[in-house]
């Protein structure tokens, strides 16, 4: 399709408009952006030409990221039939042990989307398989130190205040976790890497797939087999490695990946300095959001009902990871978006796919919104059927409801952040807005008044919404032509490419 088609079919004067419309190509929106004005009939079109690849992208990743999840949400519901101080140990340890090295492999995973989709844009394919290896050696460098997490668990669950029958019993089930962590350190490199493809359809297909392998033989392994909280455990390692079995073989078989994965090579090691830095940056970034959550419970448990309290606020934190995992899709679909738009050198796309994911992800939240407003006391009796449970949970509802929607900015956000390479500038903001500013209003609201519960949530919405504010006015002024120039430059220290050419010039 030639450029003056491009245009017609933009202007509305093709017949056949809303059949060619997915035909367009990113050069040519581009173009009509920068070139002309662009009208009212226009942007509808323009509107849906993105959403299409938003959804595409997002849809899938929404997939990957709750399956991912199920994974663990799945394997403690087995957990919880073996008993009481058994469902207690191996929440603390997926929450403060799994949670962590999750957080940190997907925090540093994260550079693999902001290299491998500029990267991808630029269409220098060649580089994407020696940046995903060069992401599975530090990351199986990092699993190794978290490995000492993982097998001394129960001496620091104790010193974070737990009993010591439930640490020993969280020691227990970390353990079973320990092949978990290599699992991570190669798994969440090579998703971000097949997502900055744009191939996501087959992740999504391993992930649901997985998951009902998961659920048969967990069932097989603690009901049949009786080998109790371990056996869950090893069953959860076992499912994400054969999570890894998969995707390693997609990326080394499909012909989808044989511009992009050229096999190993040892140029991985080569220039790993300057790729650490961005990779450190994605790690601490994620990690003190991850952080600031798991300190509730801590925090929480220290109140004078800590009963009440934490079990309110583990109602209310399950279904703030569901909605988070729902958006963590949208924050991979507009990771890929924007560092795609901006490795072609595209910075008036870059901005505009900004606009649509935002305007997107807020439209779901508002709905999400209405429903946990709506169902309040309903959604509270699917956890607990104690009436002093439900009416704690139903008083944090609004406060709830109010997360889910900045859940629908932030997660978006901060894909735009990994997408542009900002990792080093988000990890201070949240630092600053959870750490100095959330985490301390939260405990004197908590403890010093008669909130309780309330009083520290209200500390991380506040945390929240400051970290929001900051993000949406640094994403408002961004120079999006600045950001094409850096992303050749880190390209060039990533890739050890002398130069890039650029599909448009800025």
């Amino acid at each position: 399709m030639g450029r003056d088609d491009n245009t017609a079919l933009l202007l509305g004067v093709n017949e056949d408009q809303q059949v060619r419309i997915r035909d367009l190509s990113s050069d040519a929106v581009e173009d009509f952006l920068g070139q002309r004005r662009v009208g009212v009939r226009q942007w509808p079109r323009l509107v849906a030409w993105e959403s299409r690849l938003l959804w595409q992208l997002s849809g899938a990743s929404i997939t990957v990221s709750v399956f991912n999840y199920m994974l663990t949400f799945a394997t403690l519901s087995f957990s919880g039939h073996l008993g009481a101080l058994e469902f207690a140990g191996a929440s603390v340890a997926a929450a403060a042990v799994q949670g962590l090295a999750y957080g940190v492999m997907i925090g540093m995973a994260s550079a693999v989307q902001t290299v491998c989709g500029q990267a991808y844009g630029a269409k220098k394919y060649a580089a994407m398989g020696i940046i995903c290896q060069r992401a599975i050696v530090l990351q199986v460098a990092a699993a190794i130190l978290l490995t000492f997490l993982f097998w001394f668990s129960g001496p620091i669950l104790k010193v974070m205040g737990y009993s010591e029958s439930i640490a020993e019993q969280g020691q227990i089930f970390a353990r079973g976790m320990t092949p978990q962590v290599y699992a991570f350190a190669i798994c969440c490199p090579m998703q971000r890497f097949l997502q900055a493809q744009n191939i996501v359809n087959p992740l999504a297909y391993m992930a649901v797939g997985v998951f009902l392998v998961h659920i048969l033989i967990s069932w097989l392994v603690i009901y049949v087999l009786n080998y109790g909280l371990v056996g869950a455990a090893l069953t959860l390692s076992f499912s994400w490695w054969l999570l890894v079995l998969l995707t390693v073989l997609y990326v080394v078989l499909s012909p989808s990946c044989k511009e992009t994965w050229t096999g190993l090579s040892i140029k991985a090691f080569k220039g790993i300095w300057p790729y650490f830095k961005l990779t450190a940056a994605s790690a601490v970034m994620l990690c003190l959001e991850i952080w600031y959550v798991q300190g509730l419970l801590i925090i929480a448990g220290l109140l004078p009902n800590p009963t009440l309290s934490l079990d309110a606020l583990s109602v209310i934190l399950n279904y703030w990871n569901w909605d988070i995992n729902f958006m963590l899709g949208f924050c991979a679909a507009a990771s890929v978006r924007v560092s795609n738009e901006l490795g072609a050198g595209h910075p008036r796309l870059a901005r505009f796919s900004v606009i649509v994911v935002n305007g997107t992800s807020m439209l779901i939240s508002i709905v999400f919104c209405a429903i946990v407003l709506i169902f309040r006391v309903g959604l509270s009796k699917l956890f607990t059927t104690d009436t002093e449970i439900i009416k704690a949970v139903s008083n944090l509802t609004p406060l709830l409801a109010f997360s889910v929607f900045l859940n629908g900015i932030q997660p978006v956000l901060s894909g735009v952040a990994i997408g542009s390479g900002w990792q080093a500038i988000v990890a201070y903001v949240n630092l600053t807005t959870y750490y100095i500013i959330g985490l301390p209003i939260g405990c004197v609201l908590g403890f010093k008044t008669s909130l309780g519960i309330a009083g520290i949530w209200w500390g991380m919405v506040i945390g929240v919404f400051l970290q929001t504010a900051t993000l949406t006015i640094l994403t408002i002024r961004t120079n999006w032509e600045h950001e094409v120039e850096k992303a050749v430059d880190r390209l060039k220290n990533s890739t050890n490419v002398e130069a890039l050419d650029l599909v448009n010039s800025v």
